[in-house]
Order: structure tokens, then sequence, then C-alpha cells
């Protein structure tokens, strides 16, 4: 029993300036008010994650025993915020509010809480919203949430998703949009911005994936195109000395003849790709991109074409 009366003592005092009053009876009330402290210690879901794992193999150990069993309910109930903190994320089960509160008042009964019986959404108290975009109001809920870390966090899972979803074959859009998340993440981790701050941030950076996306493309360029266009349109100098119907026509000549150059080795095979690129500076000098950029573009360009193999090949 010793390993588990460590374990549980660990944990309980990095939880123990936050009350658990009520877990037992309504642990989805109590759930984000743990969570949310959690969030908001210094590097807390690593800390909290290392602990609540280690309390977890102790218990499966000593689970006949009354120690173990007279605290069965909150071994489970860190379980629970466990698994919802976790960076994978599972769908949760489609459950009612009312549902998911009795499926965890008979996990914590048991003493484990399944993956997915709960979510950093439902927690919160939010629908997860399944659509492109992100509404004014949902981001007013978030804005005016009472617990600000987990805010942050939910807000922040949901625009990584919403972005790998969006601009997965768009290797610009992803990584523009994923540098500027992980920017501000960066600095709140570091202390350099507050939870409030930071939640203004990843609401302004919503808002900016919401216009990209309202904006549409004026120029009917498919998908395809449109990363195209994206990874030669990313040098600014370079875009300066073409005119914008001549980077359209490139984009799309670009696609089709990539396209019907894709091979299935070509990711591993130097000649392929060597083959590749030739190809792409041929018609990168056929339409006047400034030369001075060009292998710059040429390397964007392949790494786009790769991003895309699997759909094409698949398709």
């Amino acid at each position: 029993m010793g390993a588990f009366n460590e374990n549980l003592q660990i944990i309980r005092d990095i939880v123990h300036g936050v009350s658990m009053e009520g877990f037992k009876e309504k642990p989805m009330e109590v759930l984000p008010r743990v969570a949310d402290y959690v969030l908001g210690l210094e590097d807390g879901t690593k800390r909290f994650a290392n602990a609540s794992l280690a309390l977890s193999k102790a218990y499966a150990l000593v689970n006949s025993q009354p120690r173990a069993i007279a605290n069965r309910e909150e071994v489970a109930f860190y379980q629970a915020i466990r698994a919802m903190l976790a960076k994978q994320v599972k769908p949760s089960v489609n459950l009612t509010n009312a549902e998911r509160e009795l499926a965890i008042k008979q996990a914590l009964a048991n003493g484990i809480v399944p993956e997915g019986v709960i979510d950093v959404f439902k927690a919160a108290g939010l629908e997860h919203p399944n659509i492109g975009l992100l509404s004014e109001q949902f981001l007013n809920e978030i804005r005016n949430m009472k617990e600000r870390n987990l805010a942050a966090e939910a807000l922040a899972r949901l625009l990584k998703g919403n972005i790998t979803a969006r601009f997965k074959t768009n290797i610009i859009k992803n990584v523009l949009f994923s540098d500027l998340i992980q920017d501000a993440l960066d600095r709140y981790a570091n202390r350099s911005i507050e939870t409030a701050q930071l939640i203004e941030e990843l609401i302004a950076l919503a808002k900016k994936l919401n216009d990209d996306i309202a904006k549409g493309n004026p120029d009917d360029l498919t998908d395809n195109e449109v990363a195209f266009y994206d990874a030669l349109e990313a040098n600014e100098a370079a875009v300066r000395l073409m005119t914008h119907e001549d980077l359209v026509r490139l984009a799309q000549e670009l696609t089709k003849k990539v396209r019907e150059n894709v091979k299935i080795d070509w990711s591993v095979r130097e000649s392929t790709q060597a083959a590749l690129r030739v190809m792409v500076r041929n018609l990168l000098d056929k339409y006047g991109y400034p030369p001075d950029f060009a292998k710059e573009a040429v390397e964007t360009v392949v790494k786009q074409a790769e991003l895309l193999t699997d759909e094409w090949l698949g398709g």
C-alpha cells in the first residue's frame, strides 16, 4: 500500500488549492473547477498526468485493500480529469448531460473512468461546434466562461482541430495558423501573457480563420490550385514582381502538371524528385517567377505536392 498512499498524497498536494467538495454527487460540476485549477498551475497538466497515472497503476495493484476501496471514487475522479486533459482526446460518447452525469457517477463507484466518457468541451459546458465557422455566440460563450483556463484549453483544441481539417492539404495555411496558435500558447506557458489575454488572442485568431473561410475563392480555383497559389504567394517580394492573373494561371498549370507527373515513388526516390523539381522550375520560368526566389518556391511546391500525393493517388 506504500506506493498507493504516496501517490495519492502527491496528487492531493497538486490539487490542494481547489475544493473537491461534491465530486461524488455532482462530478460534472466539480470536474471543470478542478481541471481549470490544474491548467492554471505551472506545468500543471504534465504534473497532474504523471501523478494520476502513477496513482492509477498503484491502485490497480491494491484495489482489493480497504484503504484503496475507501478512496476508489477519488482515484477515479482523478482518472477522469487526466483523460479529459490528455492531448489526444477521443470523440466523446454522444450523451445528454444527465446521461453523462450518471455515467461518471457509475464510473466513480467502480473506481475506473473509461476514456470517452468526458472531454474538455463537455466539462466546460460547451457543445463542440461541428461547423467550419466559429460563431460569434460560441466565441462569446468562451469569453464569458467562469473557468478561464478551461476556456482557453477548449478553444485552442478546437482551433487546432479546425485548422487540421480545413488546411490538411494546404501547407502554407496550415503552418501559418498553427504557428500563430503555438506562439500564443508558448507566451502563455512562459507567463508572458495572462489567461484572459490568451483567450482574446485565440478569439482573434478564430475570427481571422473565419474571415479566411468567408472570403471564399474569387478566382474560382480548386482547393488544390489554391494550395499551390498560396505556396507561390508565400514570398511577398516575388509576388510584387508578378501580376495576380499570372500567379493564378501559374497555380492552375502547376497543379495540372504536378498531378500528371506525381508517381507513387516520387517522395522516396531522388531521381523522381529531381525530375519534379526541373518541371516545376521550368513552369516558374515560363510565367516569369523571379529567379532570385525560384529555388525557395520550388522546394515549397515540392512539399505541397507531397502533402497532396496520397489524396491524388488514392483518387
